[in-house]
């Protein structure tokens, strides 16, 4: 493999496993946010218990997930450093705000949460946690500002004696249409993917039978989120569709593997063959579904990969502009099955625990468990298409990504630093899921323990304690 083709992998590896942990941070949240205003508003501590008990496991996620971002950032200079001379003037701008306003907002009020259980008047701590979950949302507008710019760049001018992009339009670059249609699709995918993950442990304690006046309550909201958060993606995917349709029509063409010009296009569910424009049989297929996808109407006209190529061809020069297709269109569908997979999870454990039930069956609990994965490849498969859909642009109809990687870093260097990166990577995901794995298995503090470390307390000059 060449430089390119390294620092790609490179950059794949870290930023599908950086993203594993962002979802379940916006989405617990704001879960935990809502499990404590139960607790303020009812009084009940069964509430308290379960936003002590999913308080902890949410720290222990967004550790991981600050971490492992800091690595992204380390990599524009590494791998990308033509990228980052390129484009750095604008895509700085919306990372640098997302680092001085989100990030320091949520760093700052989840440390006072954590320490002011029994220092601050209950109403000021709660407003500490909803702040935390407005920042996670607030961080990750900031980020899909920055990625939407490199899928359709606006609020710049092209340098030429410098050879550069430079900001011109701040407001442009935060309202950007692609940013606006990926935002509300990341929050609900991350809704759904936290309420998956509740369900999951909730399941664990269903099926060994173990404070249930705890877990039932968090199942429910658990199933109630994923839902929530399916509908939403499927109705805020539609949009996003038709975002991409007109920036990207390239990668829309992509996803289906469509090569002829169409009106009136399928949706291949299942297609068999080498999907190369010559060998694809669809099998599987719902007539008019992608030109809805793309156009709104089922009858609409959806551009074909030929057609494009060779309009890009006359815009940009010789060349090959066509994605790779296998890829985009099966993370595509996957994306798609994973995410109905979860809701469909869901609709079952709510309906065989509704009304108090309790399912016997020895497997039910344990295929509930293993289904947590589903929203964790939707989301990974989501990045994939996303990312791999606008190749071979690094910002897409101005700067190619194999002019982006940095001109005097060799193979050895990108091929060390992977191999490095990744048994990184790997110790800590075997930290992360012992840890994750040993407290959700702990179950909720008791009742006494949960109260007494949440009283507020008259002394002043009693030291903080960490709550977890």
């Amino acid at each position: 493999m060449d430089v390119l083709d390294l620092a790609r992998i490179q950059f794949g590896v870290t930023t599908v496993y950086h993203f594993l942990f962002v979802p379940v941070t916006i989405g617990l949240s704001l879960l935990v946010a809502i499990l404590q205003t139960m607790w303020r508003s009812t009084g009940k501590s069964v509430y308290l218990r379960a936003t002590k008990f999913w308080g902890k496991l949410f720290l222990i996620n967004i550790a991981m997930g600050v971490v492992t971002g800091l690595v992204q950032e380390f990599q524009f200079g590494m791998n990308w450093s033509a990228y980052s001379r390129f484009v750095g003037d604008v895509f700085g701008a919306p990372l640098a705000f997302e680092a001085l306003v989100a990030f320091f907002l949520e760093s700052t009020f989840i440390g006072v949460w954590i320490f002011g259980w029994d220092r601050l008047k209950p109403g000021l701590h709660l407003t500490c946690i909803w702040l935390v979950a407005f920042g996670t949302m607030a961080s990750a507008y900031f980020i899909l500002a920055a990625n939407a710019f490199m899928q359709n760049p606006v609020g710049y001018q092209l340098n030429e004696t410098a050879g550069r992009a430079e900001l011109t339009d701040f407001g442009a670059v935060l309202s950007n249409p692609v940013a606006l249609a990926a935002f509300p699709h990341t929050v609900f995918a991350s809704w759904l993917t936290a309420g998956v993950v509740v369900v999951a442990v909730s399941g664990y304690h269903f099926m060994h039978r173990r404070d249930l006046d705890v877990h039932r309550p968090a199942m429910r909201l658990g199933v109630m989120t994923t839902l929530v958060g399916g509908l939403g993606l499927i109705l805020s995917g539609d949009s996003l569709s038709k975002v991409m349709t007109s920036t990207q029509p390239m990668k829309m063409a992509a996803a289906e593997a469509l090569y002829q010009t169409t009106s009136n296009a399928p949706f291949s569910v299942l297609t068999i063959g080498s999907l190369d424009g010559r060998h694809g049989t669809p099998i599987i297929e719902i007539p008019g579904l992608l030109s809805f996808l793309a156009t709104g109407s089922f009858g609409g006209t959806v551009q074909g990969i030929n057609d494009l190529n060779a309009q890009y061809n006359d815009l940009f020069g010789p060349g090959d502009y066509v994605p790779y297709i296998p890829l985009t269109y099966w993370s595509f569908r996957f994306m798609i099955g994973f995410g109905l997979l979860s809701m469909a999870m869901a609709v079952i454990v709510w309906w065989f625990t509704r009304r108090g039930r309790l399912p016997e069956h020895r497997l039910f609990w344990p295929i509930a468990m293993w289904m947590a994965v589903t929203p964790f490849l939707a989301n990974s498969s989501g990045w994939i298409f996303t990312e791999m859909g606008r190749q071979p642009w690094v910002v897409f109809s101005l700067y190619q990504t194999s002019e982006a990687v940095s001109p005097r870093v060799g193979a050895a260097t990108v091929a060390t630093s992977l191999i490095g990166f990744t048994l990184v990577y790997l110790v800590l995901a075997v930290i992360a899921l012992k840890l994750f794995f040993k407290y959700a298995k702990a179950g909720p503090p008791p009742e006494e323990q949960a109260l007494a470390s949440s009283s507020p307390s008259d002394d002043p000059d009693k030291p903080m304690a960490f709550a977890y």
